[in-house]
């Protein structure tokens, strides 16, 4: 439901201004958001830290418009109107009782009208809406402005950190001929736990212990899936199986991972000024964090250039790196990294590239969010380099109950019992693989 009730009309100038007795008129509404600014411009923000300094501001406000005011403005009336302006000034205006729901995880603005909601994996269109499109721009310039970035026709295009830890990204025209489009991913403060995933049939027990000892080994792995599938949460996750002494580095465009590590390091990319200077990419980051002595580099994600200079990383003593690749299927996942090396640089040769990919890259794991917003593991594989092109091994499935694939209907976590080339890699450097070998041809987990 949305944060607004309906609106009526209102008027500016000394003619009475007409309440429905439905709701409180949006027009009003804007004038004593205009009332209260024109203080905090006079008083100085100071003045209006609290929501009870606004009530009373406001009540004080109303006082004085009283005469203009064709009939006496209800209590529940004036606790909306002051609850909407709170929400205006501080908070996230129409779309607060979005942001209140821990069950939406993404909030979708496609125009002042046009709210969107993703709940439980089920998108929802909501009754919410801006007053026009002003509101909404003015609402996206408060929110990017708190974060030090503008929106403006030579940058039409702008992502952002909320401070909640949610991403925003925000276009305007003249890429978006409808208007300004916003999408929100939410960021849940519920720290999401190894036993989270396994208990919501992420993996299952066996798969967790594999990908644990992978990590603790120092194999390189690569977690691909769609949007919201849960790459960055099983990230986290894995790296808290980094061994404590370790230092790591990581590289995002948006800070976004929260490692449960005590030696972290966060580089976070910068756009350049309207005259594209400042500029730092995440292949600059890389560069430096070769020289930042990182025993593990993990980059938030993946999409472009960098992915040359991560797989240099990894074939120059950086092992243990993980990363997050959109890709729909292990075997895209390699297609996808040699494609955006080369585009990376054109005057790299395909068999190099290939050859680098297959000596850095060790384990994908692809994760996948289901049509009813259910999110699991699909399939562990390692890449078996003693071929050309390199094959894609896979050690670990999901197989659905009844063909319902996510769905209610279960199915099982197995091991496909094929031959594990990381295992002899990792033995190779002296791990013990005992326990990852048991693993491979012991799991057959049902889940409940």
């Amino acid at each position: 439901m949305s944060v607004y009730p309906a609106t009526t009309t209102c008027q500016k100038d000394d003619n009475p201004i007409d309440l429905s007795s439905r709701s409180v008129n949006k027009r009003l509404r804007r004038l004593l958001q205009d009332r209260l600014i024109d203080l905090i411009d006079d008083d100085g923000i100071d003045t209006l830290r609290h929501p009870s300094d606004i009530k009373a501001r406001l009540h004080d406000i109303v006082a004085t418009l009283s005469p203009h005011i064709g009939q006496q403005l209800s209590a529940p009336d004036m606790d909306q109107i002051t609850t909407d302006i709170i929400a205006e000034i501080s908070g996230y205006g129409p779309i607060t009782c979005l942001f209140e729901d821990k069950s939406i995880t993404d909030i979708l603005i496609n125009g002042p009208s046009d709210i969107w909601a993703d709940k439980r994996g089920s998108l929802q269109k909501t009754d919410i809406e801006f007053d026009d499109e002003e509101h909404l721009r003015r609402f996206i310039d408060r929110l990017l402005g708190a974060q030090g970035k503008q929106l403006d026709a030579s940058r039409p295009m702008v992502d952002a950190r909320l401070p909640d830890g949610s991403r925003i990204h925000t276009v305007i025209p003249p890429l978006s001929p409808k208007g300004p489009v916003v999408s929100i991913r939410r960021f849940h403060r519920d720290q999401i736990t190894a036993n989270t995933l396994v208990d919501s049939n992420f993996l299952s027990r066996e798969m967790l212990r594999f990908l644990e000892l992978l990590t603790v080994s120092g194999a390189n792995i690569v977690i691909a899936g769609n949007s919201g599938a849960g790459k960055t949460s099983l990230l986290n996750v894995l790296s808290g199986y980094i061994p404590a002494h370790e230092r790591i580095v990581t590289i995002e465009e948006i800070e976004e991972l929260k490692l449960n590590h005590h030696h972290v390091v966060p580089l976070v990319s910068r756009d350049g000024n309207s005259e594209d200077r400042g500029a730092f990419s995440l292949r600059d980051l890389v560069k430096t964090a070769l020289r930042m002595r990182a025993d593990r580099i993990i980059i938030g994600e993946v999409r472009g250039a960098e992915v040359l200079d991560m797989l240099q990383a990894m074939n120059v003593g950086h092992e243990g790196s993980l990363t997050t690749l959109h890709a729909n299927a292990p075997k895209e996942v390699l297609n996808r990294i040699e494609t955006l090396a080369l585009i990376g640089d054109t005057n790299l040769n395909r068999d190099i590239v290939r050859h680098m990919m297959t000596s850095a890259i060790q384990v994908i794991v692809q994760v996948r969010r289901f049509a009813d917003g259910s999110r699991r593991i699909t399939s562990i594989c390692d890449i078996d380099n003693r071929f050309d092109p390199p094959k894609v091994n896979e050690l670990f499935t999901f197989l659905p109950s009844s063909g319902q694939a996510g769905h209610d209907g279960g199915g099982r976590f197995l091991s496909s019992g094929n031959d594990c080339s990381i295992t002899h890699q990792l033995a190779e450097k002296g791990c013990d693989v005992t326990e990852l070998c048991a693993l491979l041809k012991d799991s057959n987990h049902e889940q409940q």
